[in-house]
């Protein structure tokens, strides 16, 4: 049985903790319509999703103004659960699903977070530029640096240096090998107790501007 959202993050206001509330029942409906989470997922979403998105929220506090790109934000994740933690931070939230993201906007317009931006596009035409780039496992390491390496903002002012914090499991030292910048992991084994973060981890990749 996973904790309550009150067992990790504390301090949390009403709205906030009304919001993650809100996802479960959100989400059951959305996927009704539009696929976007396995059915299997959806009996853990809290756990699988929810919670893991939030394992980002351990290892950094956006600071009001942060700009964040969330990379194949699928049905919403690591971007929704982190936008409700960070109503001071903007998100925007990419996916090359056209129906993906008719989900996101769907959960952003019912929550009402003001923070989210939502757009179907493939990453590598996005001229922006964000502090951090965010994403849960998409494809390789490797492979995906080369579609956001340009995209990386030059003013820090967070904890941790600008770049990617990527959501992944299992053993990337093959991946991190061929990386040519700074990589630090954090296990999220760390932060929560349920059996599925023990191989669970927060990869952040220090990129420069």
């Amino acid at each position: 049985m996973s904790h309550s959202i009150n067992h990790y993050f504390e301090h949390l206001s009403t709205r906030q903790y009304n919001q993650i509330n809100a996802l479960q029942g959100l989400y059951e409906y959305w996927n009704q319509q539009i696929n976007v989470v396995s059915r299997k997922d959806m009996e853990n979403l809290f756990e699988r999703h929810i919670l893991h998105s939030l394992g980002i929220a351990k290892v950094i506090q956006f600071k009001s103004g942060t700009h964040i790109l969330d990379v194949g934000t699928g049905g919403g994740f690591p971007g929704i659960p982190l936008s409700i933690l960070f109503p001071d931070a903007e998100f925007l939230l990419v996916d090359s699903i056209g129906k993906k993201i008719k989900v996101v906007e769907a959960v952003k317009t019912e929550l009402g977070l003001k923070n989210v931006m939502a757009l179907n596009s493939r990453v590598e035409i996005i001229p922006q530029k964000f502090h951090f780039i965010v994403s849960r496992a998409v494809t390789t390491l490797p492979e995906f640096l080369p579609w956001v390496g340009n995209k990386i903002l030059s003013s820090n002012f967070n904890n941790l240096p600008n770049g990617v914090l990527y959501l992944k499991g299992g053993d990337i030292s093959e991946e991190i090998a061929q990386i040519k910048a700074k990589v630090t992991l954090f296990p999220l084994s760390e932060y929560f107790e349920e059996p599925f973060f023990e191989t669970k981890q927060v990869v952040h990749i220090k990129l420069k501007a």
